[in-house]
């Protein structure tokens, strides 16, 4: 897998259907980074700040999982060059494989933290592995379970370019959100906490997801010319 062609097709498909994949994202992170803000801003009050963060918790687990699923799907859908379906459809086609998306992403979570824990490189290895989970599930309509497994297949025998394509995108992720932030510090603050975020959480996290498809997408295709 080239890594440099998978960041060049998921910038150019960014730049040209910028509105799109932002729209796409505020629409679930407006009231995510909402929640997350007045959580974050209950002051002294320590029993709001306990059911305004399970509240948060709750609701960002679900939203995170279904705005990840819903940028793949735009990903699908623009990849001809043309927009077919509504972002309402989006999330539609996407609803259905919510439990397979949830339950996948907290075990792959729970999984890479405790590698993390343990030692650096395991978790390193567990992201890497399970990077394609969310467009196996959404577009081949995989259980949680067989995803894993999917996610293992595209991988193996492309580890380092895979890993690459990992590390390059947390990097420009990293420094796209931190310049987000930065211009919007003028903020008061409870709107610096809110729009700071959504702001930077709509930008960024469409080209990251973007750029994990394509990934994907390009493995799928070199798989099949491998396939004897």
């Amino acid at each position: 897998m080239d890594v440099t062609a998978v960041l060049s097709e998921a910038w150019t498909l960014y730049r040209r259907f910028f509105g799109r994949f932002v729209l796409t994202a505020a629409v679930v992170f407006v009231v995510l980074d909402l929640l997350s803000a007045v959580a974050g801003t209950t002051g002294g009050d320590v029993a709001a700040a306990i059911v305004w963060g399970l509240l948060s918790a709750v609701v960002s687990i679900v939203g995170f999982f279904w705005v990840q699923g819903a940028l793949v799907e735009a990903v699908r859908d623009v990849r001809d060059g043309s927009v077919d379906l509504s972002i309402g459809d989006l999330y539609r086609r996407t609803q259905s494989r919510l439990p397979a998306l949830i339950s996948a992403g907290l075990l792959a979570g729970i999984g890479i933290v405790i590698g993390f824990i343990l030692l650096i490189v395991p978790g390193l290895y567990l992201l890497t592995r399970w990077l394609f989970i969310t467009p196996a599930i959404v577009l081949e309509r995989r259980s949680a379970g067989e995803a894993f497994g999917r996610s293992h297949e595209l991988m193996k025998g492309h580890g380092w370019s895979v890993f690459g394509l990992l590390i390059l995108t947390f990097l420009i992720a990293i420094v796209a959100l931190a310049v987000v932030r930065a211009l919007l510090f003028w903020l008061p603050g409870f709107l610096e906490l809110w729009l700071a975020n959504l702001v930077a959480h709509s930008l960024v996290a469409p080209f990251v997801v973007l750029a994990w498809t394509i990934g994907y997408y390009h493995r799928v295709d070199v798989a099949a010319t491998e396939t004897p």
